[in-house]
């Protein structure tokens, strides 16, 4: 309060005096140093080194670098900026399906945001010409939400969420998550929504995509996630070249021998493969053979093949009241009486899938798969015709 009061009275004064000279009320922001913390958990994300803001701007740790996915997980429209920080010396190790394997140390964070509406609580659904991507960037027309820390240490991954205040200068530690009540605006419609942050226990449910070992694991870095062009500051180049380059990533491929997911909104792909892109990335680290979903029988991976296990003609295993009356996951022909259209155009918590990550229903997403299975030949009397 003290710093308040006498910020007030500076600029006072300096309106008052004509031969003053403007005050500078932002603190001057510096490139933040990383820091790995081998144990605890550290109360703010400053700690860490990895993001710094001032409230107008925010900067990057120099040795962090930039990265995005080809098709990303939906949460509620929220932008996301994201990075990965290893250790001096280490590479991560290429993997051409799993996650890579990075050494311990190795922090990746996860930002979450949105273009600022015009009063106190609104956000803008953004488009594509929205987005932080340098090192360095204005963010006052953005409100910055959360960010989510995964660190590699000896014992295994850890995932931390912290919440930034209003004044955007500090993001700190809320283990048992936090809800932000937000009004989502866009051409059409004003939509209020409650911007849910996870618990730990949260983060954990998806990022232990084995439900044997529970082992916490990055999800978005795997080689077809990342296989793609980034518009770096010295230019656009594919992103598993450009980290091999930079010497965070070993023994990679060629890039043509590695597969790359598709852009789920790219309409010059397929609409098979934009809607397997989007399962992968939104319900796969569940539904896999080894998943906390493993039980379900349904696997979204990339590689299912055509059939049950992808939810053709599937009846449910456990979905109770999930299935809306419906008999199967996919009907062919038929979005309107399959399982996983009700289900993941649903924000009913007993019904919604994926089950975390989102209050609202992804609408686009909705529409893809829909398409998808409209045009699914064969049905379920007899799925050959």
């Amino acid at each position: 309060m003290r710093f308040v009061f006498v910020a007030l009275i500076a600029l006072w004064l300096s309106a008052c005096s004509p031969d003053s000279e403007p005050i500078e009320t932002t603190a001057t922001l510096s490139v933040p140093d990383p820091v790995f913390h081998e144990s605890g958990n550290p109360k703010t994300l400053t700690e860490w080194g990895q993001i710094a803001s001032n409230g107008v701007e925010i900067k990057l740790a120099s040795e962090a670098i930039i990265f995005d996915l080809n098709s990303a997980l939906f949460s509620d429209y929220a932008l996301k900026l994201r990075t990965v920080w290893l250790p001096d010396g280490r590479a991560a190790q290429f993997q051409p399906d799993q996650s890579f394997d990075f050494p311990i140390g190795t922090v990746i964070t996860k930002t979450f945001y949105y273009p600022r509406g015009t009063s106190e609580g609104q956000v803008l659904k953004p488009d594509e010409s929205h987005g932080i991507y340098s090192h360095a960037a204005n963010i006052e027309s953005y409100r910055l939400l959360e960010t989510r820390i995964l660190a590699h240490r000896k014992e295994g991954w850890i995932a931390l969420p912290y919440v930034w205040n209003d004044a955007q200068t500090q993001a700190e530690l809320k283990r048992i998550g936090d809800i932000k009540p937000l009004t989502l605006v866009d051409a059409e419609q004003q939509t209020e929504f409650a911007y849910v942050v996870p618990n730990v226990n949260q983060c954990a449910g998806c990022h232990a995509t084995n439900n044997t070992t529970r082992k916490i694991e990055p999800i978005g870095p795997k080689a077809r996630h990342l296989n793609r062009d980034f518009a770096y500051e010295t230019g656009p180049e594919n992103q598993l070249k450009f980290w091999e380059a930079n010497g965070v990533l070993d023994d990679a491929p060629a890039q043509v021998e590695i597969d790359k997911t598709a852009i789920w909104n790219d309409d010059s792909a397929s609409v098979n493969e934009r809607a397997r892109a989007y399962l992968d990335i939104n319900c796969a680290h569940c539904h896999n053979k080894v998943g906390p979903a493993d039980t379900s029988g349904l696997h979204l991976e990339p590689d299912t093949k055509f059939g049950p296990n992808l939810g053709l003609c599937k009846p449910p295993i456990a979905a109770g009241t999930g299935t809306g009356g419906r008999l199967f996951g996919i009907i062919p022909g038929k979005p309107e009486d399959s399982i996983f259209v009700y289900r993941t155009a649903s924000t009913d918590p007993a019904v919604m899938m994926p089950e975390l990550g989102r209050s609202l229903a992804h609408n686009e997403g909705v529409a893809l798969l829909e398409e998808w299975i409209k045009n699914m030949p064969g049905n379920c009397t007899d799925p050959a015709k």
